[in-house]
């Protein structure tokens, strides 16, 4: 069964879909935020299969998601950390770097833009993940309760 695998097979797979997610978003972790879903919905379905307890299953389903979003946390500030010293450069010109202008000044667009891609993303993930997992664990008792 896929779900009992062991964690030293599960990591090198989730670590390849996850960059390829990255990669498919252009650094942008449009598709790490949808990948958490199914993240969560696997970290459910494993923990279902190897505990019986409910809190081992809550307190798995949280550590697999913040695996998760951890790993897409340090994928983010590799791709986009090392523009963060162009916010120091007054001679920079924000308005050509390429990122939607989602403020009204350029540099401060910027700013957001790097704290949206950087620290709201992989939150994001992690919510869409422990959300999936939660979900599938409600809906796992509801049937049980039937």
């Amino acid at each position: 069964m896929f779900y009992r695998l062991h964690i030293k097979y599960l990591i090198p797979i989730f670590i390849v879909i996850n960059l390829i997610c990255t990669g498919m978003g252009m650094g942008v972790p449009i598709f790490n935020i949808l990948f958490g879903f199914i993240a969560g919905w696997f970290a459910a379905r494993r923990a279902l299969g190897l505990f019986k307890d409910a809190g081992k299953v809550l307190k798995k389903v949280f550590y697999y998601s913040l695996f998760c979003s951890g790993f897409t946390f340090l994928t983010m500030a590799a791709i986009w950390g090392r523009v963060i010293p162009m916010v120091f450069d007054s001679s920079y010109d924000f308005a050509n770097f390429g990122i939607p202008m989602i403020l009204f000044d350029p540099r401060i667009s910027f700013i957001g833009w790097i704290i949206l891609m950087i620290v709201i993303s992989p939150l994001l993930q992690l919510l869409t993940s422990i959300f999936s997992g939660y979900l599938v664990l409600t809906f796992r008792q509801a049937k049980k309760q039937l």
